[in-house]
């Protein structure tokens, strides 16, 4: 533990250090690489310096605790005087759930902070986690909080759809040229490790092959190669859908397993199904179908359109805004939903290049821009929404 915090990076991505305190237990999720380990070193270490409570972090998936039940090595770690414990990767931890929720009703007053890279775990958990455990989403970077690791200044969050609110900062070619790294490789916070493209392969192969089939255990290797199949689809294709019948025909499997297959895979944040307005159907291909993280278009040579819509789906939902299909094409890209006052406001946006024009849109959001005006919305700016 010692050594991982002293390898802390100097400077961390505001999502870490937005919160002044963190409730007794809580599990953290999001996509592998985007800094939840260092999200529960930093509070830890700040725990300790303001309120010298000491934690002390373990990694389920480590071979050496393979034998040894989470109960009991947590309850020796709390009788040595720990007045609390990390556990990332949680899910590797056999029958985790059931040995957490005991932990939880035993001792009430030491805090209990679990990571894992899917939301899933407090669902399928046994013991009603979800009402003991509070739930923190990570999300990917924004461009906001990738500007801050790259010249360390903290500009100010920024609704793009307020035209009366000011810019956070002037799109100078500097800003513009940072987007445009940004998109590429700018998604998770190792990028500045270097080997971005052979990292990001491999949280795809780790999420296909050793995520899914722990959330989905009766998974065979022909669904593994279905998946695989999907991504390569996502990648090649100009039009983001998928033709069900002819894969469930060509794959000799059920509509119902399919789907089963992408609502998982939607799950571990590999891919983001986007229904159509009002689409309340249980089980569905989406309307559109994207890479959650815009990146794999970059790494995998994809279609710009798809991962332009991609990125503009990632921003606007890590906004906190609900995105859907418009039920007309010809008349936008998407729908933003997000509640104010107790109100449900509607904001229709078009996505495209420089010259895109707004159709019947409420705004277009235009690639390759500077500035806004009107109804049109340079891409870069949903990047400063969080």
């Amino acid at each position: 533990m010692k050594r991982r915090i002293a390898s802390l990076p100097i400077r961390l991505r505001p999502f870490v250090r937005h919160r002044d305190t963190l409730p007794r237990t809580f599990m953290l999720t999001g996509p592998r690489g985007v800094g939840k380990t260092t999200y529960l070193l930093h509070h830890a270490q700040k725990l300790l310096e303001t309120q010298q409570e000491r934690l002390l972090y373990l990694s389920a998936d480590n071979p050496t605790l393979g034998n040894e039940g989470l109960y009991e090595i947590v309850t020796s770690i709390f009788l040595a005087g720990y007045s609390g414990v990390i556990i990332d990767e949680v899910h590797f931890a056999k029958d985790w759930s059931i040995h957490l929720k005991a932990l939880y009703d035993d001792f009430p007053n030491h805090r209990l902070w679990i990571s894992d890279s899917s939301s899933l775990c407090l669902r399928m958990g046994k013991g009603d986690l979800s009402r003991r455990f509070v739930h923190i989403d990570m999300p990917l970077l924004s461009f906001r909080e990738f500007l801050y690791l790259e010249t360390g200044t903290e500009y100010a969050v920024y609704n793009p759809f307020n035209p009366r609110e000011k810019l956070p900062l002037q799109p100078s070619p500097n800003v513009l040229s940072t987007f445009r790294t940004y998109r590429r490789t700018g998604t998770r916070p190792f990028y500045s490790e270097g080997d971005f493209n052979d990292r990001m392969l491999s949280i795809l192969d780790k999420t296909l092959y050793s995520d899914i089939p722990f959330f989905l255990p009766s998974i065979t290797d022909g669904n593994l190669r279905l998946m695989k199949a999907i991504t390569g689809t996502l990648t090649n294709t100009s039009i983001p859908r998928l033709q069900v019948r002819s894969l469930c025909t060509d794959w000799a499997i059920g509509a119902e397993k399919l789907y089963q297959l992408l609502e998982v895979m939607q799950s571990v944040d590999l891919l983001r199904i986007i229904r159509k307005e009002h689409d309340t159907k249980a089980k569905t291909a989406g309307e559109k179908l994207l890479f959650s993280d815009p990146a794999f278009y970059t790494v995998l040579g994809g279609d710009i359109g798809n991962a332009r819509e991609a990125l503009v789906a990632m921003l606007c939902s890590s906004g906190g805004y609900v995105v859907e299909a418009t039920k007309d094409e010809t008349s936008g890209d998407f729908i933003l939903s997000k509640t104010f006052d107790n109100t449900i406001n509607h904001i229709k946006i078009e996505v495209g290049g420089s010259s895109k024009s707004p159709k019947k849109a409420d705004f277009v959001i235009r690639d390759d821009t500077d500035f806004p005006g009107g109804k049109n919305i340079p891409l870069w700016l949903l990047g400063m929404m969080y």
